[in-house]
């Protein structure tokens, strides 16, 4: 059955000489992976290698049979076009790492409404705005609600808040935890929006402590989950 549906590129791997292999997260069917066949080798084609970038947005006509095979995707374009987001350093390098994130963190092939308008909102947010330092932090919190391992909330008045389980604890187990000042940013980060997170201030070394828990946390809570090779090349930028 054809259809018409926006959709998030998360990446794009070279298949033989010409064709690529796209992995997307459609409005319509959730994550989708598509056979791009010989979309290398021609210039003249409907179907340009720029639009497969990570996180682009795109609307695309395709074909899904939705069998757990490769789909076909017979068309594209363009359905938000950055104005930043692939050409500013700092924010590319956030774009890269949070396309890695993505496709370890997303595997459902269902529709999911909310976490689609999330994850489009947030880079359309990312693309206009300047101070986005922080902006990966928050929205890796964010991008736990919708997969179901948010922080409780509850007591967070108490001094350790445990990784593993999700919640603010008051006395250190086995797991590990976030104290001290990773857990006073973390806090801040659970009470704003993403218009307040350049007023949070941090140091370099705060703010890889903080990221790296937080790839932490989604290492413990989503099976399968491989650490981003990007992460280096993130913190680096952001040094």
């Amino acid at each position: 059955m054809q259809i018409t549906t926006k959709a998030l590129i998360l990446s794009s791997l070279k298949y033989g000489d010409t064709s690529l292999i796209v992995k997307a997260f459609t409005f319509s069917d959730g994550l989708k992976s598509y056979l791009l066949k010989g979309i290398l080798a021609s210039r003249k084609g409907k179907l340009k290698t720029a639009y497969f970038q990570p996180l682009t947005q795109l609307e695309i006509v395709v074909n899904h049979k939705n069998k757990g095979t490769l789909e076909r995707l017979i068309d594209a374009k363009v359905n938000y076009p950055y104005q930043t987001a692939h050409t500013d350093i700092a924010k590319n390098a956030m774009i890269l790492f949070l396309a890695e994130m993505l496709v370890n963190s997303i595997f459902e092939e269902e529709q999911n409404k909310d976490l689609f308008n999330f994850l489009e909102a947030s880079l359309q947010w990312l693309d206009t705005h300047d101070n986005i330092s922080n902006f990966h932090l928050f929205f890796l919190l964010g991008l736990s609600k919708y997969l179901g391992f948010y922080p409780d909330t509850g007591k967070m008045n108490y001094p350790y808040f445990d990784l593993v389980e999700g919640a603010f604890i008051e006395f250190p187990g086995i797991n590990p935890i976030l104290k001290e000042e990773a857990l006073e940013l973390f806090k801040v980060f659970l009470g704003i929006n993403f218009d307040r997170i350049h007023t949070v201030r941090m140091g370099k070394k705060a703010r890889q402590e903080l990221l790296q828990s937080l790839v932490l946390y989604f290492e413990v809570h989503l099976h399968g989950f491989k650490k981003p090779r990007s992460l280096a090349i993130l913190n680096e930028v952001f040094s």
